[in-house]
């Protein structure tokens, strides 16, 4: 259709510079404030036709070049919101120099643990094959997570692999190897949950796969000695994940010669308020900063 009207061509030119910057500053990703860049949205991959994303939040005042993936999940449920509301979780590792990633898995009701597994194994693998990218050291990845995201990131700590060579897929040739793991009231033992008769099961569907699948996903099956550095963070007081479940893969741990220790927040319940977060908070920060500073065996 032709335009003859010249308000009309000066209109549509004007909408579609606009159009042309939006896209433009789409592909940029970046806005944040003097302290932090924030990337939203890298995609990691692809999943039922859906992306798979990150946020990335870059200091911008002596980064140390480690990277922690921060699992977003609770209940296994892994929403979207705007970066800038996830400063509180990413925030005070930015100030210690730590490039942090925001991973978004395939959510719960729709994927189950086995599926969402594959997703942050595969945040890893993207990560490391991307690392120049992303201003880190592939062998310096920590990964943490409140509740499921705790249970996530002791997956990964406790069930690593080398990736596949034979892989068409350049991500799935990486390695998914983390060099250290803080897991926050996390669920370590499936097993007695992966059962239609448990209250967890209905509660939570992400649980309802394969029973005979539950060891594979439970962290507590899959302990051994080359696992990495691991910090547990529970308050006592948790009534829908028990501290035992912390107690008991600590032991393991220690069975194994596994660096790990179990910090405990008298009177805490499931998630930390006021100073008990900014303990919970500080106690993972400074794991980090221990166990980053070195480089790690792939």
């Amino acid at each position: 259709m032709r335009c003859n009207c010249p308000r009309l061509r000066i209109c549509l030119v004007l909408i579609a510079v606009t159009a042309i910057s939006v896209v433009l500053d789409a592909k940029q990703h970046v806005y944040g404030d003097e302290d932090i860049k924030i990337t939203p949205d890298v995609v990691y991959g692809h999943k039922h036709g859906l992306a798979l994303t990150f946020d990335v939040f870059c200091p911008q005042k002596n980064p140390n070049g480690a990277g922690v993936l921060f699992m977003v999940s609770g209940g296994w449920h892994s929403r979207w919101q705007p970066p800038e509301t996830m400063l509180g979780f990413t925030k005070a590792l930015c100030q210690k120099g730590f490039t942090v990633f925001a991973v978004r898995h395939g959510s719960s009701p729709k994927f189950v643990i086995p599926e969402i597994a594959a997703d942050v194994r595969r945040s890893v693998r993207f990560i490391r094959l991307n690392s120049k990218r992303f201003g880190v050291d592939p062998q310096r990845l920590g990964v943490y997570g409140y509740s499921a995201g705790g249970h996530l990131s002791l997956l990964l700590g406790t069930t690593s692999d080398k990736g596949n060579s034979k892989e068409k897929d350049p991500v799935l040739r990486q390695s998914n190897r983390v060099a250290a793991v803080v897991a926050i009231c996390p669920p370590t033992d499936l097993r007695p949950f992966v059962n239609p008769e448990s209250w967890y099961y209905d509660k939570f569907p992400a649980l309802q796969f394969d029973s005979d699948k539950a060891a594979e996903f439970s962290p507590v099956a899959n302990v051994s000695k080359d696992d990495p550095p691991t910090l547990l963070i529970h308050g006592d007081q948790d009534k829908l994940v028990k501290i035992d479940h912390s107690q008991t893969i600590l032991k393991l741990f220690q069975q194994e010669g596994v660096t790990s220790e179990l910090v405990t927040i008298e009177g805490a319940g499931h998630g930390f308020q006021g100073k008990d977060q900014q303990r919970a908070t500080q106690e993972m920060v400074a794991w980090f900063e221990k166990f980053l500073k070195k480089r790690g065996k792939d």
